[in-house]
């Protein structure tokens, strides 16, 4: 399985310093060209690899962590999606006219004909994704959602991987709605730091 993260911000950065941690590859890119990036992502760890956003998306699993205006920009990049898994990072601060209605993951997911679509590690600052979500002897959790159950266990794996504790929400509209922005106003998950002790 190959990941690549696309937007490489704080969010960006922060998910970079979770893969690095666990010594997974991961490539990243923006729309800044990758000479732009590569000192910043070699400083978070070797196993973090800057390319043009063209050579980033042949990865399996992609991440979008762009401001969530960019996504359209980041769909035309590949004619069809099929076979890929988007796991969507972004928080979207827009009228709820703006996305027709729908939760901004539903919307998102429109413009990237094929792909799996998760909603997943949305919540957290980015501050506290970029540390160690191994604490105390429990794990931060991630919460995962998505309209396709079967696109959230590679992805539960993954956080799995990454140190988290996945709790699967179910559909984006359903337990997911809990971890999307309406309009001025947040899910009431959004910034919860939780953990799950292991058992």
């Amino acid at each position: 399985m190959s990941y690549a993260i696309i937007g490489f911000g704080k969010i960006g950065q922060a998910l970079a310093h979770a893969f690095a941690r666990k010594n997974i590859d991961v490539t990243v890119a923006s729309r800044r060209p990758p000479e732009a990036l590569a000192p910043q992502a070699r400083a978070i760890g070797s196993t973090v690899v800057a390319m043009p956003l063209r050579d980033a998306l042949e990865a399996d699993t992609i991440i979008l962590a762009v401001p969530f205006g960019e996504h359209r920009e980041v769909a035309k990049a590949l004619p069809n999606w099929k076979g890929k898994t988007v796991i969507d990072a972004m928080n979207a601060l827009v009228p709820p006219e703006e996305l027709d209605g729908l939760p901004s993951s539903a919307f998102a997911a429109k413009s990237f004909t094929g792909a799996k679509f998760v909603k997943g590690f949305n919540h957290l600052v980015a501050a506290t994704l970029a540390t160690d979500p191994v604490v105390e002897g429990g794990h931060r959790v991630a919460f995962l959602s998505s309209d396709d159950e079967d696109a959230i266990a590679p992805v539960a794996d993954l956080a799995k991987e990454l140190g988290f504790a996945p709790v699967k929400l179910g559909k984006l509209n359903e337990g997911g709605a809990l971890v999307h922005a309406r309009g001025r106003t947040w899910g009431q998950l959004i910034f919860q730091d939780l953990f799950k002790k292991e058992q």
